[in-house]
């Protein structure tokens, strides 16, 4: 990890199922999972397959003390929980937060569902750090201090999800996903989070040509992603949570038209890094 300013690590890009392959090398087959961070303190947004890559890097860094932003509880966004190695040294302190689950649900009651029998062969009590599940409603601001402020939005996602705008040092990252559009009619809760931001990171999951026979999937498409960035007045698109059809190939494509469509668009890889 960097010690100071202001950056995205991005160690899984996919979405819904992870990929292994060729066809998977350059862009990455983990699912969501991104490290953030924001002068000493570190975020981390979602905890796919990535988060079990990230914490091997950060087994040398304990006592560790970090947020996990989820935005919503499917499986794809919090399968690396279980193996996540951070969890198991009882130096670190973690916080999960969610924002889908009021009032029906709580976090900590929806992990223990996921990691129990015949799911998982073991509960989140085998975690040796200190954890601890934190729920709040989407559209609430959540502050950490040291001059980092999160805003919150509900997406469009089957079963709810949350969308993040992170402030630090005068700049704004988005981390818009997983959200279903609605043709012709722009999100004004996505267009109010992303207003004026620096970096979107965005649910490009399929095409404009593709969506039509995934309407209720809850997922969008890149174009739909530059569409909101040029009326939100926001600077750069990152389309991320890549389809588990579209291979590396696919993937250069998108990205050579999400440029020419927007300039200064990047496509999400493992290992790249970002400042917003």
């Amino acid at each position: 990890m960097r010690a100071n300013g202001f950056y995205a690590r991005f160690w899984g890009v996919r979405g819904s199922i992870s990929c292994s392959g060729e066809a998977y090398r350059r862009y990455g087959g983990n699912t969501s999972c991104i490290e953030v961070q924001c002068g000493d303190r570190l975020l981390i947004l979602d905890a796919g397959t990535g988060l079990r890559p990230f914490g091997e890097t950060l087994r040398a860094a304990a006592p560790l003390d970090a947020d996990i932003l989820l935005t919503h509880t499917h499986h794809d966004h919090i399968s690396g929980l279980p193996f996540f190695s951070p969890f198991f040294d009882k130096q670190n302190r973690f916080r999960i937060w969610a924002g889908h689950l009021n009032p029906k649900h709580s976090l900590h009651e929806v992990l223990c569902t996921f990691m129990t029998a015949p799911l998982f062969p073991v509960p989140p009590q085998i975690f040796s750090a200190d954890v601890t599940y934190l729920d709040f409603s989407a559209g609430q601001p959540l502050e950490f201090g040291d001059g980092i402020l999160v805003r919150t939005g509900r997406l469009n996602h089957p079963n709810g999800a949350t969308g993040y705008r992170i402030e630090f040092q005068e700049k704004s990252l988005c981390y818009i996903t997983d959200t279903e559009h609605v043709p012709g009619k722009p999100d004004e809760s996505v267009l109010e989070l992303i207003k004026g931001a620096d970096s979107v990171i965005y649910d490009c999951t399929y095409t404009d040509e593709e969506f039509p026979d995934y309407v209720s999937w809850g997922h969008s498409t890149w174009q739909e992603g530059v569409r909101l960035c040029k009326a939100a007045g926001a600077r750069r698109l990152v389309v991320f949570h890549h389809d588990p059809g579209h291979s590396d190939d696919k993937m250069d494509e998108i990205a050579k038209e999400a440029a020419e469509s927007l300039p200064g668009t990047v496509v999400a890889r493992e290992g790249m890094v970002l400042e917003p």
